[in-house]
């Protein structure tokens, strides 16, 4: 599987694997939006440490995450991104969207 879920105390945490491009990332919506459904989590935190490229379907994919848990009134937090994710983040306008974890160091 290219998606490792944990629901914690409102959390549903969605450990992202490999690269994300249009076929990766049509799979892992399906299983997010899944558990979102049955767990109606507060937050969403979206780790991509173990993601080494996506191209703009990954920026879709978060996006329609953030449109989602706007509708349960949560929110979006994207954590472990390599300094070219957080290029792309920053420069998609995704950081407006969601909250940015910081890599510690």
């Amino acid at each position: 599987m290219n998606v490792e879920l944990r629901f914690e105390a409102g959390v549903l945490t969605a450990r992202l694997l490999g690269e994300i491009d249009h076929h990766s990332a049509g799979q892992m919506r399906e299983r997010i939006d899944e558990a979102m459904k049955l767990q109606r989590p507060s937050c969403l935190r979206l780790d991509f440490s173990q993601v080494p490229f996506m191209d703009s379907s990954g920026v879709g994919l978060v996006l329609g995450r953030v449109r989602l848990c706007r509708f349960w009134n949560g929110r979006v937090v994207l954590c472990g991104l390599s300094p070219q994710l957080s290029k792309m983040v920053e420069l998609s306008g995704l950081s407006g969207v969601a909250s940015i974890e910081r890599r510690a160091g």
